[in-house]
């Protein structure tokens, strides 16, 4: 399979926008012709929207494709004694195509914490607060009961998360991703590099602690997400890195016990970080489900 070339950090630092949510300075990215389809891409734990960059110039050259660094996230503000929540990243996701005069149907591709925004997005599709066209998952915690958190993201939520969160280093980030990553395809010193600019950009590692209350929230907003994603009519994909030991091939297990005609493609050797470890593969299988949506739409229009 051919090799996607990346965006440096640094020329992709360089693409990035702002604009304001409450008060705080939210870094953006677009990319793609303003007439495509919109294509939302939303980012995990710890990490920002770089994440995205091996995709983000072939997914260009179809969708029209937006990306910010969450609140607490990258380049973003990150505000001390905030009390971030899932709910409001969605809001912050609203903000940003209000701010860019997107409307209607919106399709969705998320990762990790990223997926709890997109399955609030699902819930609001249902209330007709949004409208959506399709949204794919890659690893994420969709089902707590399922969602196996690593040591560094235990001792984040315990009354030590504060001093966790200051001695959060690249080392222990490090530390923490090769245990995440598949066997095969561990990031480079450099990619590490790069990850943990971001996670300590704007003093970051001081808010980490009050971004893990995510786990929480997941729990306590678990039932109505998944009601609204068993109830739904907006087509779903799962494409999973099933060497993840956080929400790998277990997670997509219970997928497919709770999901009606689950629609779920599993990576062999591949960790929590897909679009990082095995991008070309996820962009197939990624273009393989927008290209049978327009197969449908197409044959419902001629019938």
């Amino acid at each position: 399979m051919t090799a996607l070339l990346g965006i440096a950090l640094q020329d992709w630092r360089g693409q990035g926008q702002s604009f304001t949510f409450k008060g705080h300075a939210i870094r953006y990215w677009t990319a793609g012709a303003a007439d495509a389809e919109p294509l939302l891409l939303i980012h995990g734990f710890p990490t920002a929207s770089w994440d995205w960059h091996y995709l983000w110039q072939p997914l260009a050259q179809k969708y029209r494709v937006i990306a910010c660094d969450m609140l607490g996230f990258g380049d973003s503000a990150k505000p001390r004694g905030h009390a971030y929540s899932l709910l409001e990243q969605a809001d912050l996701q609203q903000a940003l195509l209000e701010h860019l005069a997107i409307q209607g149907p919106l399709h969705v591709l998320a990762h990790d914490y990223g997926d709890s925004v997109a399955q609030e997005l699902i819930a609001r599709d249902q209330d007709g607060r949004i409208k959506l066209g399709s949204c794919v998952f890659l690893n994420g915690g969709l089902f707590p009961e399922t969602h196996h958190p690593v040591l560094v993201q235990k001792l984040l939520l315990s009354p030590v998360g504060p001093l966790i969160s200051r001695l959060f280093s690249r080392q222990k980030l490090a530390a923490s991703f090769a245990k995440v990553f598949g066997p095969h395809t561990q990031p480079s010193a450099r990619e590490l590099d790069d990850f943990w600019s971001l996670i300590a950009a704007n003093d970051g590692t001081a808010v980490m602690h009050r971004l893990i209350r995510y786990m929480p929230e997941r729990r306590v907003q678990r039932d109505r997400w998944v009601a609204a994603m068993q109830a739904t009519t907006v087509p779903m994909r799962i494409i999973d890195g099933a060497a993840d030991p956080i929400s790998g091939a277990h997670m997509v297990v219970r997928y497919r016990e709770l999901i009606a005609n689950a629609d779920t493609v599993l990576l062999e050797q591949i960790g929590h970080y897909p679009q990082t470890e095995a991008p070309a593969e996820v962009l197939m299988h990624y273009l393989h489900f927008r290209d049978r949506l327009e197969a449908a739409a197409c044959s419902d229009v001629l019938s």
